[in-house]
């Protein structure tokens, strides 16, 4: 109890029935019934109806105050009848006879309402961001936002980590995306960098001798805005484990994640032991390294049916003449779906920067036949082929895309989405957790055409060390892997290179001499050379987590302060400028426009 409250706006129930007692929150609603007012009064912990009659003396001192003030009530818990009881609040069987009230607090008027949920711009939200986070949905997602932390905080400790705080201020990497530079006041001309991950501090962590790491690491990469992804900061569960092999670090998050999900969600899982996929199968079912696999739709290669003499598809099979790829997808038992369905996909497809997506659908009278504008171009034997090739049965209908491999992988993936939500086939009440596996070391760079690394440019390559062969780098796959949830990719992990000439080799492929491996990762390299175990980890980013678990598609919903889509802060209003003595002090003059 304190002068504010012997209660919270959420416990009070049929046991405190004649008892006096006092509550402090906002003023959520108000109903005037004339001689009756009602007041809901809200807290962090929940709502309590208050209601005063006219005779009261505050009666009318009540009715001018604005909504979102903060009171302060003294009134006794009185039982609802049975009429009037409300199932939806924990309080709902009571209500508080209202006999003084006090002010704490004086709101103006409000630009944007706190007792409804209705969507409100962008704008208006994170300028006012204070009243957005007193609304009902969004204050529950960042109250299961801490427990989510809580519970892995508690998890991760129960399995034997240990949590570490690695720096803020660290050196600039190469790798990645933009560092936020920070300007050095003592080192003038020189700059810190926020990091993008922890990711050298947590092997170094390891090669210190500590066998298992953790920590709600935030981490800041200067990249756009997407739905799933906020501008300027994050967090992720930052992990890395000594003496492991892939499989020891996917046990770990299985264990973390298969309990962490039923704790939370009322979602079934579909598998509690994740498939693994490889990178190449998943770029050929699915199109993409973040499948949905709540979707039941696979895309399948038929790019050999092209080649056939009995096909008279000529503008495919000029594409594929010239090294395109032909991707299909097919969906079950469609015969009673318009014309319409089937044009609005394909419409769909040009809209999305595609040529579009040609159909038909597998008939049969006497012969096996394509029904459909491009049906008539396929003889049966190739029909039956491509029957075979993709299980299709008759009464099914298929979609074709033609391509260069990039683009046809990208319109694939996305109509197989479509189609799926469209025809209402994904379950919404699972979550589909898998691996992605054995990604490529390297790939070409498509606008240098220049080897790169393709992921993580600590990450071990797969098979004998001492075999490797390095005049064939785009063949050398990884010890790499991705975790993906309902088409969220909630992180990439590795296992780490932990040999200095092998690193110097890999880097080489990517051209980075020796000296400039040695300037750029001096304080990694150089602790490698001292005897580093085998280590890997991972990193699932605690945001996407949440928003997966609040049913959520913008990752805003579950950030307490997000910045807008300009990596913009509206309510403190930053970037700011800074005064010329601030940046005479650091050294650093700027070039007027």
């Amino acid at each position: 109890m304190t002068i504010y409250r012997t209660h919270t706006c959420g416990e009070l129930s049929k046991k405190n029935k004649d008892k006096d007692i006092i509550l402090s929150g906002w003023i959520n609603k108000k109903r005037d019934h004339g001689n009756l007012l009602f007041l809901d009064l809200r807290d962090n912990y929940g709502v309590t109806q208050c209601v005063v009659d006219k005779s009261n003396k505050c009666f009318k001192d009540l009715e001018k105050v604005q909504l979102e003030s903060v009171v302060k009530i003294n009134g006794k818990v009185v039982e609802r009848t049975k009429d009037t009881i409300n199932p939806e609040l924990n309080t709902g069987e009571i209500e508080v006879n209202i006999i003084s009230f006090e002010i704490l607090g004086h709101c103006k008027e409000l630009p944007m309402p706190v007792f409804s949920d209705q969507d409100y711009s962008e704008e208006i939200r994170l300028k006012y961001r204070f009243l957005d986070l007193r609304r009902k949905k969004i204050h529950e997602n960042i109250v299961l936002r801490s427990k989510v932390i809580s519970f892995i905080r508690s998890k991760m400790l129960e399995l034997g980590f240990l949590e570490f705080q690695t720096p803020i201020l660290t050196s600039s990497s190469p790798e990645g995306a933009r560092d936020f530079l920070v300007p050095s006041r003592l080192s003038p001309g020189k700059f810190y960098a926020l990091p993008q991950a922890p990711q050298q501090f947590k092997q170094l962590v390891m090669i210190s001798g500590f066998d298992k790491y953790f920590q709600i690491a935030p981490c800041f990469r200067d990249e756009d805005s997407r739905a799933d992804r906020s501008p300027g900061e994050f967090y992720q569960l930052d992990l890395e484990m000594s003496f492991v092999e892939q499989e020891d670090v996917f046990n770990i998050v299985e264990k973390l994640m298969t309990s962490l999900f039923k704790k939370f969600s009322s979602k079934k899982l579909l598998f509690e032991k994740f498939p693994k996929i490889t990178y190449e199968e998943t770029m050929l079912k699915y199109g993409t390294d973040k499948p949905d696999l709540r979707n039941p739709l696979i895309v399948n290669d038929l790019t050999d049916i092209f080649t056939r003499e009995d096909v008279e598809f000529d503008i495919f099979k000029k594409l594929v003449k010239s090294g395109s790829k032909v991707r299909s997808i097919v969906v079950k038992n469609t015969k009673d779906k318009p014309r319409s369905f089937f044009d609005n996909i394909d419409k769909w497809a040009k809209e999305q920067g595609a040529s579009g997506l040609a159909y038909f659908t597998f008939e049969k009278q006497k012969n096996i036949s394509g029904k459909g504008p491009v049906g008539k171009f396929f003889s049966e034997n190739s029909l039956k082929e491509i029957m075979k090739i993709t299980s299709a049965e008759i009464g099914d209908s298929i979609f074709l895309a033609c391509g260069k491999i990039k683009e046809v992988e990208k319109i694939a993936a996305l109509a197989r989405d479509k189609i799926a939500k469209d025809l209402n086939l994904i379950d919404e009440d699972k979550f589909a957790f898998c691996w992605i596996v054995d990604y490529p070391m390297f790939e070409l760079d498509d606008l240098t055409n220049k080897i790169k690394f393709s992921h993580n440019p600590f990450s071990m390559p797969q098979g004998d060390i001492k075999n490797i062969n390095f005049k064939k780098p785009l063949n050398i796959k990884a010890y790499q892997y991705d975790i993906v949830c309902n088409g969220v990719e909630l992180s990439s992990g590795a296992i780490r290179n932990h040999v200095p000439d092998l690193m110097y080799k890999l880097f080489e492929i990517a051209g980075y001499d020796k000296k400039k491996v040695d300037e750029k990762f001096s304080g990694m390299i150089n602790a490698l050379s001292y005897g580093a175990p085998p280590h890997g980890g991972i990193a699932p980013g605690i945001d996407r987590i949440v928003m997966l678990l609040a049913n959520e598609k913008n990752i805003r919903e579950v950030t307490m302060f997000p910045m807008n889509q300009n990596a913009e802060d509206l309510m403190m209003k930053a970037p700011s400028t800074v005064s010329d003595e601030q940046l005479k002090e650091l050294g650093i003059s700027l070039k007027k426009k």
